[in-house]
């Protein structure tokens, strides 16, 4: 019974943090995209690149968090935050900001070992789904 309640704190604290993340872009979506050109301005990432993924990361985190949140989808929405988290982490190694690093692996960390005990995600959305 501990390892369901284990697996529903994890599955909210990383499901709230992609959410977060999302929820406070979205608003300001032509902000963050222009800091987010301007931080690979150097790289050797084009600008046609950039952009369309700038605008694609905060609807990707707000999906992928509400879908670990709630537990719908939750495999899906596991894999999703894990592909958002690899591509920040490639970006994250273009622009060599180190610091951003730790937590990014740290997401990768909490996303993989969801993946693993999925069998504990009783309380979820999927859960009641299966019945």
């Amino acid at each position: 019974m501990d390892s369901k309640w284990a697996f529903l704190l994890s599955r909210l604290a990383i499901g709230l943090s992609f959410f977060g993340h999302g929820l406070v872009r979205l608003p300001k979506l032509n902000g963050f995209s222009n800091w987010m050109v301007e931080q690979f301005s150097k790289s050797m990432l084009p600008e046609t690149l950039v952009i369309p993924f700038s605008y694609t990361l905060p609807v990707l985190e707000f999906v992928s968090g509400l879908m670990i949140l709630i537990g719908l989808f939750t495999r899906q929405g596991l894999l999703l935050a894990g592909a958002v988290s690899l591509a920040l982490i490639f970006g994250t190694t273009i622009i060599e900001n180190w610091e951003a690093l730790p937590s990014q692996l740290i997401h990768v960390a909490f996303l993989s070992v969801l993946l693993a005990y999925l069998p504990h995600n009783s309380y979820a959305v999927d859960h009641f789904i299966k019945k």
